[in-house]
């Protein structure tokens, strides 16, 4: 499972899968030599084509949206040498009279495009958009923007059904095998690319993203990873940084160890308030169990099941156990789709594994024609490329015991997902990012207390980061993955009021779900 994965849009997704069914170093010199490239021409905004297969497919957006490509160094070291294509998009604001300038999304991964993510989301952001230039892009490495390209399709459909939790040493080499396979076609399709797609050149493309804009400050919206990237931008640019809102924290004091760690915690709590919310339904949920741990204890055997005896899926395809947690984890990055998690485990139950391979795909990037979009490939080159931490066979079984102390579900999947980047060919940049910002503009910092991928503990953390009178922090008691897209309608009111009024909520206010109101 990736480290952030791409927060999805949990309505659109619900209805694509019920058809189916019955997550570089920052020196100051090198800072220099960035800066000191010319400023990006102008940008030509034209019709925008469907999304390619790398950023997952789709339709072409509607007539009012608006494509352009930005040309940005390949190493910002060389900033007058080779160039790459930034892919971007915008929906122009509504009231160009009262317009505030662009408002650019990340939406994390890393690996997620923001091409195709934005038009479907952006009925959610209609209330900026009255003001705001909408803009998203794919980030370097994503997409249409130099993507990295690995395995095709067909070996990706047998790396997405390995066993992802070996228990033999014969388990355990082809694990690695499959790894180290991997990576071999990584570095044969991408390796002029692999050492310059870290956070800190998407980071510095974000400047030049603002440049070409037009805009003296960056509006910024992150969510998950997308935090990451604005931390990482506020730290290398704080003068430049206008109004800028991080929902769905990526925790930046940990390590990858600590913050894989922290997501098996994450996804366990989740999987918990799921099966408690089951409970409470009595007999209008699906499953048996009169307690939550009942219903914990059932998901536990059926992946022992599925690694015994893996499950027709769809086509030729099985639900394997790797399959089967991916689908579950998919599915509690939103409470929208904990009922399409409590069909697709009662399904499993009965011998059907069609919907949580459906959900599994879903994470994974894979499109009902079989086709895979790069945000794999681009969530572990990026990854790869932040983080120095490189753990050996012998390292990873030695920590599995505190991932399954952890969390009994995910665990063990989340612990052995740590060699990743064991013999990746470029080498990281850090243990964890600089995000301290002094000088910045506030920050509007959201954590919610019930997040499985981005535990609401890293709000704190990134408002302590980022330094004194820069971070401000909002509290979202509620469930999924992020705040504002949740519905609420406090979230919702302190960020329209912070982005559209520039008055930022009281620090520490907490809004709490369904309820609507700050405490």
């Amino acid at each position: 499972m990736p480290r952030n994965a791409l927060r999805a849009t949990a309505a659109a997704l619900a209805a694509a899968l019920l058809t189916t069914s019955a997550c570089s170093g920052s020196g100051d010199e090198e800072k220099t030599k960035a800066d000191a490239a010319k400023a990006p021409r102008p940008l030509k905004w034209g019709e925008c084509s469907a999304p390619t297969a790398a950023e997952g497919g789709g339709q072409a957006p509607p007539k009012d949206w608006q494509c352009a490509t930005l040309d940005v160094p390949l190493d910002y070291a060389r900033p007058e040498g080779e160039t790459i294509p930034l892919a971007l998009i915008r929906a122009k604001a509504r009231d160009q009279k009262n317009r505030l300038g662009s408002l650019v999304f990340n939406f994390g991964g890393p690996g997620g495009s923001g091409i195709t993510t934005l038009p479907g989301a952006a009925k959610e952001y209609e209330a900026l958009r009255a003001r705001y230039d909408l803009v998203s892009f794919d980030p370097r490495g994503v997409g249409r923007s130099a993507p990295v390209e690995c395995e095709d399709d067909q070996q990706l459909d047998a790396y997405y059904a390995q066993d992802s939790s070996p228990e033999s040493p014969q388990e355990e080499k082809t694990f690695v095998d499959n790894i180290r396979a991997y990576q071999d076609a990584c570095r044969k399709n991408s390796a002029k690319l692999l050492p310059h797609v870290g956070t800190s050149d998407a980071a510095r493309d974000l400047d030049r993203i603002r440049q070409a804009l037009g805009d003296e400050k960056l509006n910024y919206f992150g969510i998950s990873y997308g935090t990451e990237l604005g931390g990482v931008y506020a730290h290398l640019f704080p003068k430049n940084v206008g109004r800028a809102v991080f929902d769905a924290v990526v925790d930046p004091t940990k390590t990858s160890e600590e913050g894989a760690l922290g997501q098996a915690k994450g996804f366990q709590l989740a999987l918990g308030n799921f099966a408690q919310d089951c409970v409470d339904r009595g007999d209008q949920c699906r499953l048996q169990g009169s307690t939550a741990k009942e219903i914990e204890a059932d998901v536990i055997k059926l992946q022992k099941d599925l690694a015994a005896k893996p499950i027709p899926g769809m086509g030729e395809r099985m639900l394997t156990e790797t399959a089967a947690t991916n689908g579950i984890a998919q599915a509690l990055y939103s409470k929208e789709l904990w009922p399409l998690l409590e069909q697709g485990l009662d399904e499993a139950d009965g011998g059907q594994g069609q919907l949580l391979l459906a959900l599994s795909d879903a994470l994974n990037g894979r499109d009902q024609q079989g086709h895979y979009s790069n945000i794999g490939a681009a969530n572990t080159a990026i990854n790869c490329a932040d983080s120095k931490d490189r753990y050996t066979l012998e390292q990873t079984k030695a920590k599995l015991p505190a991932f399954r102390s952890a969390s009994p579900v995910f665990g063990n999947f989340l612990g052995w997902a740590m060699m990743s980047c064991t013999g990746w060919p470029v080498p990281g940049a850090w243990e964890t990012p600089d995000v301290s910002a002094p000088g910045s503009a506030p920050i509007l910092v959201i954590g919610n207390t019930g997040d499985p991928a981005t535990p609401y503990e890293g709000a704190r953390r990134m408002v302590e980061r980022l330094g004194p009178g820069v971070g401000v922090e909002l509290t979202y008691k509620g469930e999924g993955h992020g705040a504002y897209n949740s519905g609420d309608t406090c979230v919702q009111q302190a960020v329209d009021t912070y982005l559209l009024d520039g008055k930022t909520p009281e620090a520490n206010t907490v809004c709490t779900a369904a309820k609507g109101s700050a405490a």
